[in-house]
């Protein structure tokens, strides 16, 4: 029997034994410990790029239950993405770029009341570490988008905010209430985004208000498709710097049916990930990807769409900070 050989530059897992930040994966698609992108599991923050983070947060919806799961099915959906070099952006991003999975934030689901501030801090002490990471935050329901972006208009100051979504999310608001619609009434009435430089994409409902927010509605992206809506994406934030925040269900059912509220007639994933890569200038703080319900998907169907979202975001964030001259 010839003599079995094992190539000692390759290990299993390595979101627990990669030695470096930069290293690329050798786990196959199917296996090995499940982190985003199979980065490293770490507090560490000493000399990272970029945080992914899950928000587990799924009390704040109005309709299906079930994105506390969304963290951990993008993380499982993106685990075939680190191998090869990331398409569209023909490199391998972490070469350059040094991204840690940061695990879940953890709060006590039972004490609503408490979770927007212990959301806040946790992101609050990422973002303002010494190496001021970019934080890339996976939910959960949509809810968690207000207490990261207090966090990061504390660092930064009032935000453009570009939001793709099927809903506006611009309900009215109670002190005190935990909702995954109304939470953008109270960023605005709190002063932490900026409305004359926000945009909403794919909406598909309508709300009372848009507090002067600009809107693209689904339609209308179908009509002028992903570079058009991009210049006027660009246009509306005019330089600013922006939170950008993706609820999965700005996609059509078709793309992404485990969600908790879907509506018919949105986005295409190709749409939304062509306007994503028109959007790589846009100076992005801090992104969120939410509103992922595996236990109603189909073949993995969202958590994929989901995790390349995703991928896209830390794609363009290469793209402006650490692609090669």
């Amino acid at each position: 029997m010839a003599k079995m050989t094992v190539d000692k530059s390759k290990s299993m897992d390595n979101a627990f034994t990669a030695a470096t930040l930069h290293q690329q994966a050798s786990d196959p698609t199917y296996a090995g410990a499940l982190s985003f992108m199979r980065r490293k599991y770490t507090k560490d923050l000493t000399g990272v790029n970029a945080v992914v983070w899950g928000v587990p947060l799924d009390t704040a919806t109005s309709n299906r239950p079930g994105t506390r799961f969304g963290p951990r099915g993008i993380r499982e959906a993106s685990c075939g993405m680190d191998n090869d070099p990331q398409y569209p952006f023909g490199s391998r991003l972490f070469r350059q770029m040094a991204v840690i999975d940061y695990g879940d934030c953890y709060f006590y689901f039972g004490e609503q009341g408490k979770v927007p501030g212990i959301i806040e801090e946790n992101a609050a002490a990422i973002i303002n570490a010494e190496s001021e990471p970019y934080l890339l935050s996976l939910g959960g329901d949509h809810f968690v988008t207000y207490p990261l972006l207090k966090a990061h208009a504390e660092k930064h100051g009032p935000l453009a905010l570009v939001q793709f979504d099927a809903h506006q999310d611009t309900w009215d608001d109670e002190e005190g209430v935990v909702d995954h619609g109304t939470m953008i009434t109270r960023a605005v009435k709190e002063g932490i985004i900026d409305v004359d430089h926000s945009i909403q994409i794919g909406i598909r409902t309508i709300a009372p208000q848009d507090y002067g927010i600009e809107i693209i509605d689904a339609l209308t992206c179908h009509e002028i498709g992903p570079a058009e809506i991009a210049r006027r994406v660009l246009d509306r934030v005019a330089g600013k710097k922006t939170y950008l925040t993706f609820d999965i269900d700005s996609l059509d059912p078709a793309f992404a049916p485990g969600t908790g509220t879907p509506v018919s007639g949105g986005l295409s994933s190709a749409q939304a990930l062509a306007t994503l890569r028109h959007l790589k200038d846009l100076d992005v703080v801090g992104s969120d990807v939410v509103e992922v319900a595996p236990s109603y998907d189909h073949a993995g169907i969202t958590s994929i769409a989901g995790s390349t979202v995703a991928m896209y975001m830390l794609g363009n964030l290469w793209e402006r900070r650490f692609r090669p001259s």
